[in-house]
């Protein structure tokens, strides 16, 4: 195959356009680079350069082959880049060789031409400091909720029933002045049941009830019961992708996670000009490693809840999904916790972005349709 860079940019002599191109890509801290059908490099930036330890001038020709192994994960995008003449992604790839040491990295693979004549490939080394959603759906701080519930459950109800018990039969021979007090040690073993019972919702016990679900049904409820409630002095924006297939999930654990989602975002929300937007769209080619799964999760179905507040403070970013973790005053930083440990159950992914008066929470969802074909 002939210069695929050169037919692409005009080929004869370099135009001005192209040395432009040159230095923005060159600029870029993604490793860039252009492939043929043939998997031989044609172009690569600096920062490719750097990755792979090769001049641009020692890449060009060589294939991908002699680089990296020939049954990484890229090989497979490039090849779906060009049979399917769409951009497709994975999210953490290992790319590892004797060369380049042992790298995870999120790969995009998009055609040029029509037909496609290339595919140019990005790459993005994830870090220690990358987003928390990054994570595969916090699975450890989901975990540690879990065990803390069925502990609770267990250690904490059974001794509480024989206090409250106990208070009852006091308060029966007790003086009328000393009441106060057997009503007092009743009413906090109720509370602390509530809270354990609250606690519960994260067992690990019992199967997920999976089955087709329309998520807009599911937005839907959610923004009638936040109209009607916290979300009163909000302004609802609805950005929807009617023809999305159905989730494949539990219809009131998602609606549990959507409204603890949007409760976030209302309460986040300035009082005047508080805008929460609902969006949904379908995400072609992304997958995710998941814990325990050989293969990877097809997650196309992508639901955002953005908010105008004045986003996240720093000092609990990087424990944003840990139990107990709030900069509410009155709350018990629970609610992201149990999102996060749905949407694990389901499979899913969560992610979330923080900019000046743009706040955005992303779960990435697997679709009905493709329940038992997992690759």
């Amino acid at each position: 195959m002939g210069d695929v860079k050169s037919r692409l940019w005009g080929g004869g002599s370099t135009p001005p356009r192209v040395l432009d191109m040159d230095l923005v890509l060159n600029a870029m801290p993604s490793v860039v680079f252009l492939v043929d059908a043939e998997h031989e490099i044609q172009y690569a930036n600096t920062a490719a350069e750097q990755f792979f330890q090769h001049s641009e001038a020692n890449l060009r020709r060589q294939r991908l082959e002699h680089l990296l192994p020939a049954d990484n994960p890229l090989f497979s995008l490039v090849r779906q880049a060009f049979a399917g003449s769409q951009s497709v992604s994975e999210y953490h790839v290992t790319l590892a060789s004797p060369r380049i040491g042992h790298h995870t990295m999120n790969i995009q693979a998009a055609p040029v031409g029509d037909p496609v004549q290339a595919v140019v490939v990005s790459m993005q080394e994830r870090t220690l400091a990358a987003k928390i959603d990054r994570q595969l759906t916090h699975r450890g701080a989901a975990r540690s909720v879990s065990a803390m519930a069925a502990m609770l459950a267990h250690e904490v109800k059974n001794p509480l029933a024989g206090i409250r018990g106990a208070a009852q039969l006091l308060e029966q021979s007790a003086r009328q002045e000393d009441r106060s007090l057997t009503q007092l040690i009743r009413d906090e073993a109720d509370r602390i049941c509530g809270l354990v019972d609250r606690m519960e919702v994260f067992s690990v016990n019992g199967p997920l009830q999976r089955g087709a679900v329309n998520i807009h049904e599911v937005l839907g409820r959610v923004r009638t019961l936040a109209e009607n409630s916290f979300g009163k002095h909000l302004q609802f924006t609805e950005n929807y992708d009617p023809s999305l297939p159905p989730v494949l999930g539990d219809r009131d654990q998602l609606v549990q996670v959507f409204l603890n989602l949007v409760k976030n975002a209302a309460e986040a929300a300035p009082e005047e000009g508080g805008e929460v937007v609902v969006s949904t769209s379908y995400s072609h080619g992304v997958r995710f490693a998941v814990s325990g799964r050989h293969s990877r999760l097809k997650l196309p179905l992508v639901v955002t809840v953005q908010d105008n507040g004045e986003g996240i403070p720093e000092d609990i970013k990087q424990h944003l999904f840990d139990p107990f973790v709030t900069s509410k005053p009155r709350g018990s930083g629970l609610g992201l916790a149990l999102v996060a440990k749905i949407i694990g159950d389901h499979g899913g992914v969560i992610e979330w972005e923080n900019q000046p008066r743009r706040t955005l929470f992303r779960v990435m969802l697997p679709i009905a349709a493709a329940s038992e074909e997992q690759s």
